[in-house]
Protein backbone atom coordinates (compact mmCIF):
# COMPACT_ATOMS: atom_id res chain seq x y z
CA UNK A 1 0.00 0.00 0.00
CA UNK A 2 1.40 3.37 -1.04
CA UNK A 3 2.04 5.98 1.64
CA UNK A 4 2.63 9.72 1.66
CA UNK A 5 6.40 9.20 1.40
CA UNK A 6 5.92 7.27 -1.85
CA UNK A 7 3.75 10.08 -3.23
CA UNK A 8 6.34 12.71 -2.30
CA UNK A 9 9.14 10.68 -3.90
CA UNK A 10 7.16 10.13 -7.12
CA UNK A 11 6.19 13.80 -7.36
CA UNK A 12 9.69 15.02 -6.51
CA UNK A 13 8.51 17.13 -3.55
CA UNK A 14 8.70 17.03 0.24
CA UNK A 15 6.23 15.12 2.41
CA UNK A 16 4.99 18.42 3.86
CA UNK A 17 4.24 19.73 0.35
CA UNK A 18 2.10 16.67 -0.34
CA UNK A 19 0.32 17.22 2.98
CA UNK A 20 -0.37 20.86 2.16
CA UNK A 21 -1.64 19.95 -1.31
CA UNK A 22 -4.02 17.31 0.07
CA UNK A 23 -5.29 19.48 2.91
CA UNK A 24 -5.50 22.75 1.01
CA UNK A 25 -3.97 24.55 4.00
CA UNK A 26 -1.33 26.26 1.86
CA UNK A 27 -1.32 27.39 -1.78
CA UNK A 28 0.63 25.04 -4.04
CA UNK A 29 1.83 25.94 -7.53
CA UNK A 30 -0.39 24.47 -10.25
CA UNK A 31 2.48 22.52 -11.83
CA UNK A 32 3.48 21.04 -8.46
CA UNK A 33 -0.11 20.24 -7.59
CA UNK A 34 -0.45 18.48 -10.93
CA UNK A 35 2.56 16.24 -10.22
CA UNK A 36 1.19 15.38 -6.80
CA UNK A 37 -2.28 14.57 -8.17
CA UNK A 38 -0.73 12.35 -10.84
CA UNK A 39 1.42 10.55 -8.26
CA UNK A 40 -1.64 9.98 -6.05
CA UNK A 41 -3.50 8.56 -9.04
CA UNK A 42 -0.63 6.38 -10.26
CA UNK A 43 0.11 4.94 -6.83
CA UNK A 44 -3.48 4.58 -5.71
CA UNK A 45 -2.68 6.50 -2.54
CA UNK A 46 -5.52 6.86 -0.04
CA UNK A 47 -4.91 8.91 3.11
CA UNK A 48 -6.06 6.87 6.08
CA UNK A 49 -6.08 8.34 9.57
CA UNK A 50 -4.62 11.58 8.25
CA UNK A 51 -7.73 12.23 6.14
CA UNK A 52 -9.80 12.52 9.29
CA UNK A 53 -7.66 15.36 10.59
CA UNK A 54 -7.48 17.12 7.24
CA UNK A 55 -11.26 17.19 7.28
CA UNK A 56 -11.16 18.99 10.62
CA UNK A 57 -12.24 16.19 12.97
CA UNK A 58 -10.13 16.04 16.15
CA UNK A 59 -10.12 13.72 19.15
CA UNK A 60 -7.78 15.85 21.27
CA UNK A 61 -5.75 12.75 22.12
CA UNK A 62 -2.10 12.04 21.40
CA UNK A 63 -0.57 8.57 21.38
CA UNK A 64 2.69 8.32 23.32
CA UNK A 65 4.60 5.21 22.32
CA UNK A 66 7.10 4.19 25.01
CA UNK A 67 7.80 0.43 24.94
CA UNK A 68 9.07 -1.11 28.17
CA UNK A 69 12.18 -3.26 27.78
CA UNK A 70 14.13 -5.41 30.19
CA UNK A 71 16.80 -2.72 30.45
CA UNK A 72 14.36 0.22 30.73
CA UNK A 73 15.01 2.40 33.78
CA UNK A 74 11.43 3.30 34.81
CA UNK A 75 12.20 6.60 36.61
CA UNK A 76 13.99 7.98 33.55
CA UNK A 77 11.22 6.87 31.20
CA UNK A 78 8.50 8.27 33.45
CA UNK A 79 10.25 11.65 33.59
CA UNK A 80 9.67 11.96 29.85
CA UNK A 81 6.14 10.55 30.03
CA UNK A 82 5.21 13.13 32.67
CA UNK A 83 6.73 15.96 30.65
CA UNK A 84 4.71 15.00 27.57
CA UNK A 85 1.48 14.59 29.53
CA UNK A 86 1.93 17.94 31.29
CA UNK A 87 2.67 19.75 28.03
CA UNK A 88 -0.24 18.06 26.24
CA UNK A 89 -2.68 19.15 28.96
CA UNK A 90 -1.62 22.77 28.43
CA UNK A 91 -2.99 22.39 24.89
CA UNK A 92 -6.15 20.62 26.14
CA UNK A 93 -4.90 17.25 24.91
CA UNK A 94 -4.97 13.90 26.68
CA UNK A 95 -2.36 11.20 26.17
CA UNK A 96 -2.82 7.52 25.39
CA UNK A 97 0.27 5.62 26.56
CA UNK A 98 1.41 2.64 24.47
CA UNK A 99 3.92 0.53 26.40
CA UNK A 100 3.67 -2.84 24.69
CA UNK A 101 6.87 -4.41 23.38
CA UNK A 102 5.39 -4.90 19.89
CA UNK A 103 5.18 -1.15 19.38
CA UNK A 104 4.21 -1.17 15.70
CA UNK A 105 0.95 -3.05 16.27
CA UNK A 106 -0.10 -0.52 18.89
CA UNK A 107 0.51 2.36 16.49
CA UNK A 108 -1.46 0.70 13.72
CA UNK A 109 -4.31 -0.07 16.10
CA UNK A 110 -4.83 3.48 17.35
CA UNK A 111 -4.37 4.95 13.87
CA UNK A 112 -6.82 2.59 12.18
CA UNK A 113 -9.44 3.39 14.80
CA UNK A 114 -8.98 7.16 14.26
CA UNK A 115 -8.40 7.42 17.98
CA UNK A 116 -5.57 9.96 18.04
CA UNK A 117 -4.61 13.23 16.35
CA UNK A 118 -0.87 12.74 16.60
CA UNK A 119 1.95 10.56 17.89
CA UNK A 120 4.93 11.21 20.15
CA UNK A 121 7.70 8.62 20.22
CA UNK A 122 9.99 7.77 23.14
CA UNK A 123 12.87 5.30 23.51
CA UNK A 124 13.98 5.76 19.92
CA UNK A 125 16.54 3.26 18.62
CA UNK A 126 19.02 3.74 15.79
CA UNK A 127 17.09 1.48 13.41
CA UNK A 128 13.67 1.90 15.00
CA UNK A 129 11.01 -0.40 13.56
CA UNK A 130 8.36 2.25 14.25
CA UNK A 131 9.81 4.71 11.74
CA UNK A 132 8.44 2.99 8.63
CA UNK A 133 5.03 2.67 10.28
CA UNK A 134 5.02 6.36 11.20
CA UNK A 135 5.78 7.34 7.61
CA UNK A 136 3.01 5.07 6.38
CA UNK A 137 0.43 6.41 8.84
CA UNK A 138 1.29 10.04 7.95
CA UNK A 139 -0.07 11.36 11.25
CA UNK A 140 1.54 14.40 12.89
CA UNK A 141 4.47 12.91 14.76
CA UNK A 142 7.45 13.97 16.87
CA UNK A 143 10.25 11.69 18.02
CA UNK A 144 12.17 12.40 21.22
CA UNK A 145 15.37 10.87 19.91
CA UNK A 146 17.17 10.63 16.60
CA UNK A 147 17.12 7.43 14.48
CA UNK A 148 19.69 6.82 11.75
CA UNK A 149 17.22 7.69 8.99
CA UNK A 150 15.41 10.96 9.73
CA UNK A 151 14.00 11.61 6.25
CA UNK A 152 10.52 13.09 6.56
CA UNK A 153 10.62 12.91 10.36
CA UNK A 154 10.44 15.54 13.07
CA UNK A 155 12.82 14.86 15.95
CA UNK A 156 13.86 16.69 19.10
CA UNK A 157 16.56 15.60 21.51
CA UNK A 158 19.43 16.74 23.68
CA UNK A 159 22.60 17.27 21.67
CA UNK A 160 24.39 14.28 23.19
CA UNK A 161 27.49 14.87 21.09
CA UNK A 162 27.79 18.43 22.39
CA UNK A 163 27.14 17.17 25.93
CA UNK A 164 30.06 14.74 25.65
CA UNK A 165 32.35 17.46 24.36
CA UNK A 166 31.24 19.73 27.21
CA UNK A 167 32.05 17.07 29.81
CA UNK A 168 35.50 16.46 28.37
CA UNK A 169 36.37 20.13 27.90
CA UNK A 170 35.28 20.98 31.45
CA UNK A 171 37.65 18.37 32.88
CA UNK A 172 40.50 19.16 30.48
CA UNK A 173 40.32 22.81 31.52
CA UNK A 174 40.92 21.70 35.10
CA UNK A 175 44.00 19.76 34.06
CA UNK A 176 42.72 16.17 33.75
CA UNK A 177 44.48 14.06 31.13
CA UNK A 178 43.04 10.59 31.85
CA UNK A 179 39.23 10.39 31.94
CA UNK A 180 37.07 7.31 32.13
CA UNK A 181 33.48 6.90 30.97
CA UNK A 182 31.09 4.56 32.79
CA UNK A 183 28.25 3.80 30.41
CA UNK A 184 24.91 2.07 30.60
CA UNK A 185 24.45 -1.70 30.73
CA UNK A 186 25.36 -3.81 27.69
CA UNK A 187 21.71 -4.46 26.78
CA UNK A 188 21.04 -0.80 26.04
CA UNK A 189 23.77 -0.63 23.40
CA UNK A 190 23.01 -4.06 22.02
CA UNK A 191 19.37 -3.23 21.24
CA UNK A 192 20.36 -0.13 19.29
CA UNK A 193 19.87 2.75 21.69
CA UNK A 194 20.39 5.99 19.77
CA UNK A 195 21.57 8.28 22.57
CA UNK A 196 24.08 6.18 24.51
CA UNK A 197 26.34 5.42 21.51
CA UNK A 198 26.13 9.05 20.41
CA UNK A 199 27.49 10.16 23.77
CA UNK A 200 30.11 7.41 23.92
CA UNK A 201 31.47 8.03 20.43
CA UNK A 202 31.58 11.81 20.91
CA UNK A 203 33.29 11.39 24.28
CA UNK A 204 36.07 9.26 22.83
CA UNK A 205 36.44 11.59 19.84
CA UNK A 206 36.63 14.65 22.11
CA UNK A 207 39.33 12.99 24.19
CA UNK A 208 41.36 12.17 21.10
CA UNK A 209 40.96 15.73 19.79
CA UNK A 210 42.16 17.11 23.13
CA UNK A 211 45.18 14.79 23.16
CA UNK A 212 44.22 13.06 26.40
CA UNK A 213 43.68 9.43 27.38
CA UNK A 214 40.11 8.10 27.61
CA UNK A 215 38.44 4.73 28.07
CA UNK A 216 34.86 3.44 28.09
CA UNK A 217 33.18 0.52 29.81
CA UNK A 218 29.54 -0.51 30.13
CA UNK A 219 28.21 -0.84 33.68
CA UNK A 220 25.69 -3.17 35.23
CA UNK A 221 23.61 -1.61 38.02
CA UNK A 222 24.93 -3.77 40.83
CA UNK A 223 27.80 -3.49 43.31
CA UNK A 224 29.78 -6.08 41.40
CA UNK A 225 28.99 -4.49 38.05
CA UNK A 226 30.09 -1.04 39.19
CA UNK A 227 33.32 -2.35 40.72
CA UNK A 228 34.15 -4.28 37.56
CA UNK A 229 33.57 -1.21 35.38
CA UNK A 230 35.60 1.05 37.70
CA UNK A 231 38.47 -1.44 37.93
CA UNK A 232 38.53 -1.95 34.16
CA UNK A 233 38.77 1.80 33.63
CA UNK A 234 41.54 2.13 36.20
CA UNK A 235 43.47 -0.73 34.59
CA UNK A 236 43.20 0.85 31.15
CA UNK A 237 43.94 4.34 32.48
CA UNK A 238 46.49 3.97 35.31
CA UNK A 239 46.56 7.74 35.78
CA UNK A 240 42.78 8.20 35.77
CA UNK A 241 41.75 11.26 37.81
CA UNK A 242 38.19 11.79 36.54
CA UNK A 243 35.14 9.75 35.62
CA UNK A 244 32.12 10.75 33.55
CA UNK A 245 28.91 8.89 34.34
CA UNK A 246 26.49 8.32 31.47
CA UNK A 247 24.36 5.71 33.22
CA UNK A 248 21.31 5.37 35.44
CA UNK A 249 20.78 6.79 38.91
CA UNK A 250 21.41 3.50 40.72
CA UNK A 251 24.93 3.28 39.30
CA UNK A 252 25.71 6.78 40.57
CA UNK A 253 24.78 5.86 44.13
CA UNK A 254 26.62 2.54 44.08
CA UNK A 255 29.78 4.13 42.68
CA UNK A 256 29.90 6.72 45.46
CA UNK A 257 29.48 3.93 48.04
CA UNK A 258 32.34 2.00 46.44
CA UNK A 259 34.58 5.06 46.43
CA UNK A 260 33.87 5.76 50.11
CA UNK A 261 34.68 2.15 50.96
CA UNK A 262 37.96 2.50 49.07
CA UNK A 263 38.76 5.82 50.73
CA UNK A 264 38.71 7.65 47.39
CA UNK A 265 37.58 11.20 48.12
CA UNK A 266 35.52 13.15 45.58
CA UNK A 267 36.81 15.47 44.16
CA UNK A 268 40.16 15.44 46.00
CA UNK A 269 41.23 12.12 44.45
CA UNK A 270 38.66 11.59 41.73
CA UNK A 271 36.49 14.13 39.90
CA UNK A 272 33.04 13.04 38.74
CA UNK A 273 30.55 14.46 36.23
CA UNK A 274 27.04 13.07 35.79
CA UNK A 275 26.22 13.42 32.10
CA UNK A 276 22.79 13.47 30.47
CA UNK A 277 20.93 12.62 33.67
CA UNK A 278 17.16 13.02 33.95
CA UNK A 279 17.35 13.04 37.76
CA UNK A 280 18.67 15.51 40.31
CA UNK A 281 22.19 14.87 41.59
CA UNK A 282 21.78 17.09 44.66
CA UNK A 283 20.98 14.18 47.02
CA UNK A 284 24.24 12.33 46.42
CA UNK A 285 27.14 12.59 48.87
CA UNK A 286 28.74 14.65 47.54
CA UNK A 287 26.33 16.31 45.09
CA UNK A 288 27.57 15.74 41.55
CA UNK A 289 28.31 18.20 38.76
CA UNK A 290 25.71 17.46 36.11
CA UNK A 291 24.89 18.01 32.47
CA UNK A 292 21.10 17.55 32.73
CA UNK A 293 18.92 15.63 30.31
CA UNK A 294 16.11 18.20 29.93
CA UNK A 295 13.06 15.95 29.85
CA UNK A 296 10.71 18.87 30.52
CA UNK A 297 12.12 20.86 27.62
CA UNK A 298 12.19 18.03 25.10
CA UNK A 299 8.78 16.71 26.12
CA UNK A 300 7.14 20.08 25.75
CA UNK A 301 8.91 20.78 22.46
CA UNK A 302 7.74 17.45 21.05
CA UNK A 303 4.14 18.35 21.88
CA UNK A 304 4.57 21.81 20.33
CA UNK A 305 5.97 20.25 17.15
CA UNK A 306 2.93 17.98 16.79
CA UNK A 307 0.62 20.94 17.39
CA UNK A 308 2.46 22.84 14.66
CA UNK A 309 1.94 19.95 12.27
CA UNK A 310 -1.78 19.89 13.05
CA UNK A 311 -1.87 23.58 12.15
CA UNK A 312 -0.05 22.92 8.88
CA UNK A 313 2.82 25.28 9.71
CA UNK A 314 5.70 22.85 10.10
CA UNK A 315 8.34 21.08 8.01
CA UNK A 316 10.18 17.90 9.08
CA UNK A 317 13.53 18.55 10.76
CA UNK A 318 15.78 17.59 13.66
CA UNK A 319 16.11 19.92 16.66
CA UNK A 320 19.00 19.44 19.09
CA UNK A 321 18.83 21.07 22.51
CA UNK A 322 22.11 22.63 23.63
CA UNK A 323 23.50 21.10 26.84
CA UNK A 324 24.14 23.07 30.02
CA UNK A 325 26.57 22.45 32.88
CA UNK A 326 25.64 22.71 36.56
CA UNK A 327 28.52 22.82 39.03
CA UNK A 328 27.92 21.12 42.38
CA UNK A 329 31.51 20.74 43.61
CA UNK A 330 32.36 17.20 42.48
CA UNK A 331 35.20 18.24 40.15
CA UNK A 332 38.53 19.89 40.86
CA UNK A 333 42.06 20.00 39.52
CA UNK A 334 43.69 16.53 39.59
CA UNK A 335 45.71 15.67 42.69
CA UNK A 336 49.44 16.29 42.58
CA UNK A 337 51.67 13.23 42.76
Amino acid sequence: MANITDVARAAGVSISTVSYALSGKRPIAAETRGRIDQAVLDLGYRPNAGARMLAGSRTNIFALTAPMHEDTHPPALMAFVLSVVTAARSFDYDVLLLTEGEATSGLRRVASSSLVDGIIVLDVTTDDERVDVLRELALPTALIGVPSDTAGLTCVDLDFEAAARLAVSSLVEQGHTAIGLMGHADQLYNRGSNYAPRFRDAFLAAGAAAGISTAFHTTEASREGVEVSLDNLAAELPGMTAVVLNCNENVHGILLEVLRARDVAVPAKLSIISACSSFSTDHFLPPLDVIPLPSLVSGRRAVELVIEQLAGTHDPHVELIAPTYERKGSTAAPPRD
